[in-house]
């Protein structure tokens, strides 16, 4: 049954497929249409929208921005895109500088304790990827340190780990700012994940739909039934829009399914088409 999906990630950040590949693989499972949300880059979504013609898949030209609120990160997602905006792409390219100046300093702290991480094996033979915590953890279990990703974020990466550091994170504000900036729509990636209480849901939305927030992702990989509709409810009495994806990741999240999470997410295409008659109102 053909369907959607609008949270999906690419080698470009820390996906295992190509964006070529990525589309491939969405038209061999019934996925119409995607959103190609890496991590803090649209690095990606050239070469996905090209594929995406040839193969007649819909590629959304997408990102997912990390930012910190209240001791949370939470992440921004962006959809419709003008992905080759050049204030966009210098905002990424300063994102991106950060991160380097992070990886570098946990290379270090790895290598004074005899663990031979380099960048290299972080960039797996794409020095344009944006490194996150999970290429650290594949280097791990690459290395035999760790058999598991959960055990390389449990043990080394993770928040409270020892050799985990901080990344600079920029707010909400700004993360709105830099997708509408872009031509695009704001919404509020899997709440839950964030390990948000609903009240905390409640509270960001009602600070930030008035300062560009245009909707949450309702339908996630990581939420049953009950969780969504009662994300539904909140963006709905807010007057926002809401949208839902798997996180699709390929290898790195093998649990995951394109199009269909872990077997009980079925996106329609008229969700997409809600989102689109919503982004024309408002442009």
């Amino acid at each position: 049954m053909k369907c959607i999906d609008l949270h999906v990630h690419s080698t470009a950040s820390d996906g295992t497929f190509s964006p070529t590949e990525l589309v491939d693989y969405a038209a061999s499972k019934e996925v119409t249409a995607f959103a190609l949300t890496d991590h803090d880059t649209v690095a990606g979504v050239g070469e996905a929208l090209l594929r995406g013609k040839e193969k007649n898949v819909e590629v959304i030209p997408g990102i997912e921005l990390s930012c910190s609120y209240q001791n949370h990160e939470l992440h921004i997602l962006g959809f419709f895109l003008s992905y080759e905006d050049e204030a966009l792409l210098e905002a990424l390219d300063t994102l991106k500088k950060n991160r380097e100046k992070r990886n570098l300093e946990m290379i270090k702290r790895f290598s004074e304790d005899n663990i031979p991480i380099t960048l290299a094996m972080l960039q797996k033979g794409n020095p344009n990827t944006v490194i996150t915590r999970a290429h650290f953890a594949r280097c791990l279990m690459e290395l035999g340190i760790v058999k598991t990703k959960d055990q390389a974020f449990r043990t080394y990466v993770g928040d409270s780990c020892p050799y985990y550091i901080k990344r600079e994170k920029i707010t909400p504000e700004y993360a709105l700012s830099v997708i509408h900036n872009a031509g695009g729509i704001a919404f509020l990636a899997h709440p839950l994940l964030s390990h948000l209480s609903y009240q905390e849901i409640e509270a960001f939305v009602a600070t930030y739909k008035d300062k560009g927030l245009d909707g949450i992702e309702v339908h996630h990989s990581s939420n049953h039934a009950l969780e969504s509709s009662r994300l539904k409810d909140i963006a709905l009495s807010h007057g926002l829009v809401y949208s839902g994806g798997s996180d699709f990741h390929g290898a790195n999240k093998p649990d995951i399914e394109i199009g269909s999470g872990r077997g009980g997410l079925f996106l329609s295409p008229d969700l997409l088409a809600d989102l689109k008659l919503y982004y024309e109102r408002k442009n």
